[in-house]
């Protein structure tokens, strides 16, 4: 058994930028489902609507950890062979992109009924109308409950470590079990989180006092 010393917390400290890629994989990817998810739910299209109303469901009515086994062991099944890393990515895409188009549902939604008339009074079809009325203004709205839900995303990642995807979390796992100082090991992985988090919890609240300025003006 070992001390925990500054060769363990780099060792914590190091797996944090695999926790920031995985973030960044996983709202990149989540924005593209999401999106679509979005307008499938504002259309006009029973079908495409269903499909992505079922689809939330799904994702937004179990739980994290359960998608990342469903994907991770459930794809060798499948022909597919995943190492943790694509298995961690597609989970958390797929349960982001539930999450985040239902944000933006709601975002593209809060749009002024008068600007949806007034697209159709200019006769613009469903891809100019989003594109340049609906869209842009629901940009705005989104802004701050995008960058709050990042939190999320941040924290959900430490999930990865059960099917052994080396990010923070797992890396305190290691360094746990070789020094037998949870309180110390778990208070560093806690602090790294921290940092990650709390400037981006700032920034959505200070964007949301701006956009409620805004409206109040």
């Amino acid at each position: 058994m070992r001390t925990f010393g500054w060769s363990e917390l780099w060792f914590i400290v190091e797996a944090a930028k695999w926790t920031v890629a995985l973030s960044l994989m996983a709202f990149i990817g989540g924005a593209i489902v999401g999106l679509l998810v979005a307008l499938a739910r504002t259309s006009n299209h029973r079908l495409a609507s269903g499909i992505a109303a079922v689809f939330t469901q799904i994702f937004q009515g179990t739980p994290l950890l359960l998608q990342l086994f469903l994907v991770f062991f459930g794809a060798p099944i499948l022909g597919f062979d995943l190492n943790p890393w694509v298995a961690a990515a597609v989970a958390l895409m797929l349960n982001s992109g539930a999450f985040l188009g239902e944000i933006w549902r709601g975002c593209i939604q809060a749009v002024p009924r008068g600007q949806w008339e007034a697209a159709d009074a200019l006769n613009l079809n469903y891809y100019w109308r989003m594109r340049s009325v609906v869209l842009p203004q629901a940009f705005k709205i989104s802004v701050a409950p995008t960058v709050g839900y990042l939190v999320q995303i941040v924290k959900g990642t430490s999930l990865a470590a059960i099917i052994g995807f080396t990010e923070v979390t797992r890396a305190g796992q290691i360094i746990n079990n070789a020094t037998f100082q949870p309180l110390i090991v778990f208070g560093a992985v806690g602090a790294i989180y921290f940092i990650l988090c709390w400037p981006l919890s700032l920034w959505a609240t200070r964007l949301e006092r701006q956009q409620a300025l805004g409206a109040a003006r």
